[in-house]
């Protein structure tokens, strides 16, 4: 499958490494840093506008290889693409129950692992060695990074960040857009645009909505 990358930094690269790994080729890094089109050992570079020209160039589909979640979230909807027209990136060495949903767009890294009957939102980030357990619902624009862990029916909410090394134990919520700082445990139920850190994780901020 040929793919179009929306972003072109460190993220971008671990995604093409994915990528790669399943036989898929990177044909376009499309980033608002480049002001022109242009190609270079056979990618194509530039600037975010040219995503439909080269989908139909290409025949290919899409993957929002952006990091920050509201970034992520405002870039994928402000395309105008549809759904067909995302791709999904699972690495070869993920382990990914058959009985887990995974939405368009999302990106499932090395080493992590998705159990039984577990949902994935749409242009979500299951980092590397992150752990998603089994019955979880993962809300889209989420990034559970890498080495964190979401115990069996933990719901996380639209573009909540789980991040690096932080635990949240089962049946716990994360509100939406919150945050778990890295290293947390979760020990109660997060609100939304709520964060929280430490071991028991406690609120340090919560924004207005």
């Amino acid at each position: 499958m040929n793919i179009i990358l929306i972003g072109d930094s460190g993220h971008a690269k671990v995604i093409t490494d994915n990528l790669a790994s399943c036989g898929h080729q990177v044909v376009a890094k499309l980033d608002d840093k480049y002001t022109k089109l242009f190609q270079k050992d056979s990618c194509w570079f530039g600037p975010i506008s040219e995503v439909q020209s080269l989908i139909d160039k290409e025949q290919a589909r899409v993957i929002m290889a952006i990091g920050t979640n509201s970034v992520r979230r405002n870039i994928a909807e402000g395309l105008g693409l549809a759904a067909d027209q995302f791709a999904t990136a699972i690495h070869k060495e993920a382990i990914v129950s058959q009985s887990s949903i995974i939405g368009h767009g999302t990106v499932v890294m090395p080493g992590a692992v998705i159990n039984a009957a577990a949902t994935i939102g749409n242009h979500a980030i299951i980092n590397s060695r992150a752990v998603v357990e089994h019955d979880c619902t993962i809300g889209d624009y989420v990034h559970v990074s890498p080495g964190a862990t979401v115990a069996g029916m933990v719901s996380l909410g639209e573009g909540a960040l789980i991040e690096v090394g932080a635990s949240i134990i089962p049946t716990k919520r994360i509100g939406q857009w919150s945050i778990v700082r890295a290293g947390s445990a979760v020990l109660e139920d997060v609100e939304e645009f709520t964060t929280v850190t430490g071991v028991p994780a406690q609120v340090i901020f919560k924004a207005e909505n």
